[in-house]
């Protein structure tokens, strides 16, 4: 069956069952079909997660598990499932023996983002939850209430997901196994294109073509494509796309730029510029030249839906951060400690950039590595960057959905580096940290992994000390 289908089955409240309903994206997908009236079951197998009882309390029933049996139980017209749920799970499989049709979670988004004025998708390999959350903090600011769909948590919306009332839906967008491609942006904003997933992409070329095939999705007369002009790759990507292509960068030749850029301790303070005209002074809370990029994409794709440049500085201005990155965790020992989600060596840059320009007196990194695959493919690019602290904790490599069959380790990456020490243990490292903590010193905890819990607990820690 195709996302038409599934489009019919919404517009004729067809009864609908989410397999792994508790999960962030599945519940806030529930909760937007229950606004158009689809009824709605799922299950889960955690049913004492707040998005669960939620549900509950909104009459869902959701049913413990992953069994066969439940498909019979309730019975649905089409089933939605999770990215982590696969053919081998028996709802799944009861599902297809009784010919039930089976669709993704982003093909449901696509569906629903159908029925949105302005569907406003923000893709790239870096940046998409600090740029997104960005764009939600301007249509706030404009009286806007959106829906939102985000990878990670921004305190303006209390998490990283709400149903709002107005017509506009803004999502952040992830390329890996090609789940944007299902999506139907109004505006499709594309922050950059580099090498990652390479466990699904062969190369940087396939990586360009998925882009390629996002940025069509936009309707021809209505749609726009917001570009990075600084990024050849993105460039390069979007030669002689026939889409109204509106570009922002550093670059004076964007259509949406800054000047007089400067810093205090990395923070940063622009004018924003929007089609050769000088628009605001911007002050940003964030630090770092790349949340400049951040912001101007931002202010592009709010230029696209016509929101008002006054929300567009307030907007920018309120933006106080996205939980995991360069979160501010507390202290210990007069050590600053902040945690970050960089897992690729182009984050990791950005981000050492912006901790050595805050002129604190050492800067000492925890870092763990986000799966084998991505270690190997830019071992000489990790080693570059990890060289760049003070001093350097490596923790083992976070396995996420990998086996290690390549012989990767981050012991390895330790004897590579002069200032490097591997600590397998969670126990070891944070022991470690309040031997090596003094004040003047910036603690960076940093990955995709579990590496927040060893900043959270120093904090905790430090406040109790």
């Amino acid at each position: 069956m195709s996302q038409t289908d599934l489009i019919d089955f919404i517009k004729t409240k067809k009864r609908a069952h989410l397999v792994g309903i508790g999960g962030v994206s599945m519940s806030t997908l529930a909760e937007m079909l229950i606004n158009r009236q689809v009824p709605v079951t799922g299950s889960d197998s955690n049913l004492q997660s707040e998005a669960v009882i939620s549900l509950c309390k909104k009459g869902v029933e959701i049913l413990p598990g992953h069994m066969a049996g439940n498909i019979e139980k309730v019975l649905p017209d089409f089933l939605i499932r999770t990215a982590a749920v696969h053919d081998d799970d028996p709802e799944i499989a009861r599902a297809r023996e009784l010919h039930i049709p089976v669709f993704e979670r982003a093909e449901a988004y696509g569906a629903l983002m159908r029925e949105y004025q302005n569907a406003v998708c923000f893709a790239g390999t870096h940046g998409k939850t600090t740029s997104t959350s960005m764009f939600i903090c301007i249509a706030m600011a404009a009286g806007i209430d959106p829906s939102v769909m985000l990878g990670g948590t921004l305190p303006l919306i209390g998490g990283g997901c709400r149903v709002g009332k107005h017509d506009m839906f803004i999502l952040e967008a992830c390329e890996y196994r090609n789940s944007f491609l299902s999506f139907a942006p109004s505006v499709a904003v594309i922050l950059d294109i580099d090498a990652d997933h390479m466990d699904f992409f062969k190369d940087l070329d396939d990586i360009s073509r998925s882009f390629r095939k996002f940025a069509e999705l936009v309707p021809k007369e209505t749609g726009k494509v917001v570009a990075n002009i600084d990024d050849r790759n993105t460039v390069e990507c979007l030669n002689g796309l026939d889409r109204d292509v509106i570009t922002f960068g550093f670059s004076q030749k964007a259509d949406v730029t800054c000047e007089d850029i400067s810093f205090d301790k990395g923070i940063a303070r622009f004018s924003l510029v929007i089609k050769g005209k000088k628009i605001n002074e911007i002050k940003l809370l964030v630090p770092g030249r790349h949340n400049i990029s951040n912001a101007l994409s931002a202010a592009a794709a709010a230029y696209c839906c016509s929101i008002p440049t006054d929300a567009i500085k307030r907007g920018l201005e309120s933006f106080s951060g996205v939980g995991r990155r360069f979160e501010y965790k507390g202290e210990y020992s007069g050590a600053l400690v902040y945690d970050d989600y960089a897992h690729h060596p182009s984050e990791l840059k950005a981000l050492f950039d912006s901790a050595f320009q805050m002129g604190f007196k050492r800067i000492i990194a925890v870092f763990q590595p986000h799966t084998y695959s991505r270690t190997k493919a830019f071992y000489n690019d990790f080693i570059r960057e990890l060289s760049r602290p003070d001093k350097l904790i490596l923790a083992d490599i976070y396995p996420a959905r990998e086996t290690d069959t390549l012989g990767m380790s981050s012991k390895e990456i330790a004897e590579k580096i002069e200032n490097a020490e591997y600590i397998p243990d969670y126990d070891d490292i944070v022991a470690k940290l309040k031997v090596l903590a003094s004040p003047g010193d910036l603690i960076l905890t940093v990955g995709a992994g579990e590496m927040d819990r060893i900043s959270s607990r120093l904090a905790r820690e430090g406040k109790n000390k």
